[in-house]
C-alpha cells in the first residue's frame, strides 16, 4: 500500500490528509484561534452538584463550565450517588473528553490517559492492555510482556496501567523502555504541577495536530511525509529527532508554487465531503445536518 501525509500550514490553520493509494482516506483539520482542547488535563473546582442527572459541573478555566457524569469520575461506577462522589468546592483533576459545542461545555473524565508514540500511559490503573488491529497472539503476548518488563524496571508496578498502541507492533524492548520512561518522567511533573496549582489551571496540553500527526498517524506503511511548511518542517524534525527518529527520513518540506492539497486533488475531495449531501458509489446518498446535540446522518439508498 502507498500511503502518504500531507500538511497543510497556513497562520490560521492546520490541514493533515491521510492519502491511501491516490484516495483521501482521512483528513484533520486544526485551527489557530479555535484549538481543540480533547486530551488536555486540568485540574478544576466542582461548582454544582446535580443529584437528579448524577453528574456535576466543573470550572476548568474556560468561558462554560464542563460536565462530568458518575461513571467518570474514580473507577466509574455509574450507580454511585454523585452526592458521594464529589461536593461542590472540591479540587477534582479531569481530563477533556470532548470539546465544547454552541452552548454545551466541555465533557470530562477523572480516567486520565497520556499517549506516547507505542502506549498510553494510565495513572491510578493497573491495566495492560494492546491495541485490537494487532491480531497476532505471539506478538501480543511479546508486547505485553515488554510492557510489565518496563514497568517493573521504571518501578510503576500497581501504580499504573498501559495500553500498547498498534503503532507497536514489531517494536522491540529498547523502545517500549524509552517510551515507558518518558511517560514516568512526564506524569512526575504533572503530578508536580497538580500539587502546586490552584484550580481552575491547566495541567497538561496536548500536542498540536502538527506533531500528533507524526505521534499517532505515521505507520511503517507511510511512505512520505509533506509540510508546505518551513517553520512546521523544522518543529517536527526536531520532534523526530528526540522521539521518534525513524520516521525522520520520511519526512519532505514541499516548496513547490502549487497548494499542496491542491497538487493532490485533496481539496477537490474535501469540498464533496463536506456539502450537505454526499454522493454514494451505489448511486446513493448521505444527507448531514449538525445540531447542537448530534449530528444526523440520513442514508437515502
Amino acid at each position: 500500500m502507498n500511503a502518504e501525509i500531507l500538511m497543510n500550514v497556513t497562520p490560521t490553520e492546520t490541514r493533515v490528509g491521510v492519502v491511501e493509494n491516490g484516495v483521501l482516506q482521512e483528513i484533520f483539520i486544526e485551527r489557530a484561534n479555535h484549538r481543540g482542547i480533547v486530551g488536555n488535563i486540568y485540574k478544576g473546582k466542582i461548582v454544582r452538584v446535580l443529584p437528579g442527572m448524577q453528574a456535576a459541573f466543573v470550572d476548568i478555566g474556560l468561558e462554560r463550565a464542563a460536565f462530568i457524569h458518575a461513571a467518570e469520575i474514580g473507577e466509574g461506577d455509574a450507580n454511585a450517588p454523585i452526592n458521594q462522589l464529589v461536593h461542590e468546592g472540591q479540587s477534582l483533576v479531569v481530563q477533556v473528553t470532548k470539546d465544547p459545542i454552541g452552548t454545551k461545555g466541555a465533557r470530562l473524565t477523572t480516567q486520565l490517559s497520556i499517549p506516547s508514540r507505542y502506549l498510553v500511559f494510565m495513572p491510578g490503573s493497573v491495566h495492560v492492555g494492546i491495541s485490537q488491529k494487532i491480531e497476532e497472539n505471539a506478538e501480543r503476548d511479546r508486547l505485553k510482556q515488554l510492557v510489565k518488563d518496563s514497568m517493573e524496571a521504571e518501578g510503576l508496578t500497581g501504580e499504573a496501567g498501559f495500553i500498547l498502541r498498534t503503532a507497536a507492533e514489531g517494536v522491540g524492548e529498547e523502545e517500549i523502555g524509552a517510551d515507558t520512561s518518558y511517560l514516568r518522567r512526564l506524569w512526575r511533573k504533572l503530578e508536580e504541577r497538580i500539587a502546586d496549582n490552584k484550580p481552575p489551571s491547566l495541567v497538561y496540553d496536548e500536542l498540536p495536530l502538527s506533531l500528533r500527526t507524526i505521534r499517532d498517524l505515521s505507520r511503517p506503511e507511510t511512505n512520505k511525509i509533506l509540510i508546505d511548511s518551513r517553520e512546521t518542517h523544522q518543529k517536527i524534525e526536531q520532534f523526530c529527532q528526540q522521539y521518534v527518529p525513524e520516521v525522520a527520513e520520511k519526512i519532505d518540506y514541499y516548496p513547490g508554487p502549487r497548494p499542496i492539497f491542491e497538487l493532490y486533488s485533496v481539496e477537490d475531495e474535501i469540498q464533496r465531503a463536506l456539502e450537505r449531501k454526499v454522493p454514494l458509489k451505489s448511486g446513493g446518498y448521505l444527507v448531514i445536518d449538525q445540531t447542537e446535540a448530534m449530528t444526523t446522518i440520513d442514508v437515502n439508498t
